[in-house]
């Protein structure tokens, strides 16, 4: 789960400095994964290999959408429905954040690392050596 800080200034004016929290379950990625042809990972690899950057920009947007949610006070549940992510896209921070994902790469992986468990994290050297493995036995 991330817990990110992100200031902003709201429609009256006001500064502000707020916690968000993003998070998918393993349950979430799974579906996601078996829901896009070829596989949701495969895809996004094939847009950053391709350098089609056009198309991560609304990509950025579903994925801070589908990852936003509150956590319950006893940390029992992290909610997450339209609702939240609604009123969360009309805010300043979400503004924020998507410009942030949407113009620095690494923010964005880093963001990408941050919102899996756990157990499924992988440190970026060893995605790129996994890469390089598999292009040279090709």
């Amino acid at each position: 789960m991330l817990k990110k800080n992100i200031k902003y200034t709201d429609y009256n004016g006001m500064e502000r400095d707020e916690d968000f929290y993003f998070n998918f379950t393993k349950a979430e990625l799974l579906e996601m994964e078996l829901g896009t042809s070829n596989g949701y990972s495969e895809m996004l690899q094939q847009i950053v290999k391709e350098n089609r950057v056009i198309e991560l920009v609304p990509i950025f947007k579903d994925i801070i959408l589908k990852s936003y949610g509150e956590k319950s006070l006893d940390g029992k549940r992290f909610v997450k429905n339209k609702e939240l992510a609604e009123g969360f896209s009309q805010t300043e921070a979400f503004s924020n954040l998507y410009m942030e994902l949407a113009t620095d790469a690494d923010a964005a992986a880093e963001f990408m690392q941050s919102v899996v468990p756990n157990d499924l994290r992988q440190e970026p050297e060893l995605k790129v050596a996994k890469s390089d493995k598999n292009a040279k036995s090709n």
